[in-house]
């Protein structure tokens, strides 16, 4: 049995899934690609290595949705949305990356559901008809998250808080709940928004 052929088999049949080039212990580095954006191929990094899915137990898929988008499709559908609503997308990579890990098939195990973990009737209120769909999706959630952000005068702590505990328990509050969840999630999100803030620096 030739380990090395079955070992670039995998890896083709990633890429095709995926849409970006992988790299396998024992095959020859991919050459590099022009149209992939630092934030797609920083992605595609997380995927290969499991990173991603660190924080995401819960998360489970749905079994009509598909399981992964390319990561520039991820990147162009978060581009133009942040523009659209004004939000900056290095935050909605972060939202993304917490609440589902890049898995356009995600569902919570309270019923969340895609790239931004929408419960179905905050979709249903956004106009969201389609939650697995990653565009509709990326879209509802933009404007989400841009609605809490003017409500808590852009305050990117507030509003990661209320995308998590629903913006009645931030109120009630004031600030951060005091959930152990919400803090974790805030803190976590928080530090991916730095990350990719540096990642998209010229």
């Amino acid at each position: 049995m030739d380990i090395s052929s079955e070992l670039a088999a995998v890896a083709s049949r990633i890429e095709q899934i995926t849409g970006s080039p992988v790299q396998l212990p024992g095959l020859p580095a991919p050459g590099p690609t022009d149209q992939t954006s630092s934030f797609a191929a920083m992605l595609q990094a997380q995927m290969n290595s499991g990173e991603v899915d660190s924080s995401l137990g819960d998360v489970a898929g749905a079994a009509d949705a598909p399981a992964m988008i390319p990561p520039a499709q991820i990147d162009s559908l978060v581009g133009d949305n942040a523009e659209a609503q004004d939000v900056d997308p290095a935050l909605l990579k972060a939202i993304i990356a917490n609440e589902s890990g890049f898995n356009a098939n995600a569902t919570s195990k309270v019923g969340a559901q895609g790239l931004m973990q929408l419960m179905p009737a905050t979709a249903a209120a956004l106009g969201v008809t389609n939650a697995y769909d990653p565009a509709q999706n990326v879209a509802g959630g933009t404007k989400y998250i841009k609605g809490l952000l003017d409500r808590f005068n852009g305050d990117v702590r507030l509003a990661v808080a209320a995308y998590n505990a629903g913006p009645g328990a931030v109120e009630k509050y004031g600030g951060v709940p005091p959930y152990a969840e919400t803090q974790n999630y805030v803190q976590n999100v928080l530090a991916s928004y730095a990350k990719y803030r540096a990642s998209d620096t010229p």
